[in-house]
């Protein structure tokens, strides 16, 4: 199928004159920026493990797609269980099991013997269960009343034909498949994976496994953005280490925007001598440098080239992380045909004491234990341990505050960022 148009040149564009972009207004910006960037596949339900649903989906069949046993017992007329004494009903020859229903009819003064799944034969509604039950010879015996309908499944007890089962832009689950599978549904359209290339840039930043030299780091950023974003179920391209030299940078996106939907970069989106990146997508009027009045964080790069929408994420590693998940996440969710997320959080007492200062809002590490939230040891950018260490965020509102013990603060674990 055919893919949407791509984005344009100024859809990240903030208004004129901003300076210091609050969280919240950065967000809704980048909601109203952002748009479905892939095309749509038909798939059998089973092979649609984590993709995204481009249609709503309907039950193809009644589930279950007739009455049938809940219990192992006797089938029997509902007329027969007014009584509220004991009751004698005579055992017909054969049963009734899953996958062998019963070709004949049960009457009045009538049981047969049916196990749990089997399909109930026409003239019994109820079962009685058989622990409730003593036989003798070919008669059955237990006390009533019983209710009628009592024990059994009825059809489309679960799910109708044609009901509404899944929305449009859900990622499936395997509660989904299942789902799907046993309301009759073959085929369903989905999203084509979106597809992401990532590459940091620096002259300093080398990989794992290369002894270091002097001046040099280990680029911890990029194994960390490529982990995330195959996680959150998208085709990840590493593009490697980009040198600070503007013809192979030029040279890699221009490669990389023939190849996916999205680029994200780290590192090298300022405006220093040798921060090519801002240069070439200046060069290409696309560039916006949001800042954001966030921490960690604050700079916050967003362009397009070719038509593609480019993240230029800061450079310290517990920042990447932070801006991936606060404000790349949400906009990946649209581009790949799902909903903006709203990240899920919950109101905890706090097991630390902080003053903040007004102005910028603020992303602690933290994690719980024992019902309280604590928050890790130093909010430094590139003590990337805390990224480990931690479990979610607290959030902290823009505005001055004194947190002390037992004081409830906004926790939002890092799962609610899988959605």
């Amino acid at each position: 199928m055919k893919k949407p148009p791509p984005l344009t040149n100024d859809c990240f564009a903030l208004p004129q004159g901003t300076n210091w972009t609050p969280v919240d207004e950065a967000l809704e910006h980048l909601k109203s920026a952002s748009k479905c960037l892939v095309g749509k596949q038909q798939l059998c339900p089973v092979d649609a493990i984590g993709r995204v649903l481009a249609t709503n989906i309907h039950a193809g069949s009644s589930s279950p797609p007739y009455l049938n046993s809940a219990v192992d017992g006797y089938a029997v007329n509902s007329r027969d269980l007014k009584k509220s004494d004991l009751i004698s009903l005579v055992i017909l020859p054969g049963r009734a099991a899953a996958g062998h229903p019963y070709s004949g009819k049960i009457k009045e003064g009538e049981a047969l013997t049916i196990y749990t799944g089997a399909k109930m034969p026409i003239g019994a509604d109820t079962v009685v269960i058989k622990e409730d039950t003593v036989s003798e010879k070919n008669k059955v015996k237990f006390y009533g009343p019983i209710k009628a309908g009592s024990n059994t499944r009825d059809l489309g007890e679960d799910v109708e034909e044609n009901a509404l089962i899944l929305q449009k832009g859900k990622r499936v689950t395997p509660g989904d498949i299942a789902l799907m599978v046993s309301t009759g549904v073959s085929s369903i359209t989905v999203y084509s994976k979106l597809k992401v290339g990532i590459f940091s840039t620096g002259d300093e930043v080398i990989n794992s496994g290369i002894k270091l030299a002097d001046g040099q780091v280990f680029d911890s950023n990029r194994p960390l953005l490529l982990s995330l974003l195959v996680q959150w179920g998208f085709d990840v391209i590493d593009f490697g280490i980009l040198r600070d030299n503007r013809k192979d940078i030029e040279s890699t996106l221009e490669q990389t925007s023939k190849k996916v939907d999205v680029i994200i970069t780290s590192g090298g989106a300022s405006a220093g001598q040798e921060d090519y990146m801002s240069a070439i997508l200046t060069q290409n009027d696309s560039l916006s440098v949001w800042r954001i009045a966030v921490k960690p964080g604050r700079p916050l790069i967003l362009a397009v080239y070719n038509g593609k929408p480019v993240f230029g994420l800061p450079g310290n590693p517990v920042a990447a992380g932070t801006c991936a998940m606060v404000f790349a996440k949400p906009a990946l969710n649209v581009f790949s045909g799902r909903n903006w997320l709203e990240p899920l959080s919950f109101e905890l007492p706090a097991n630390f004491a902080k003053s903040k200062k007004a102005g910028r809002r603020e992303f602690l590490r933290a994690r719980v234990r024992n019902g309280k939230v604590d928050i890790f040891k130093s909010e430094g950018s590139g003590r990337i341990s805390g990224l480990s260490w931690a479990e979610g965020f607290v959030d902290l509102p823009e505005h001055e505050l004194s947190i002390t013990p037992g004081e409830n603060v906004k926790f939002i674990p890092f799962s609610s960022y899988m959605d």
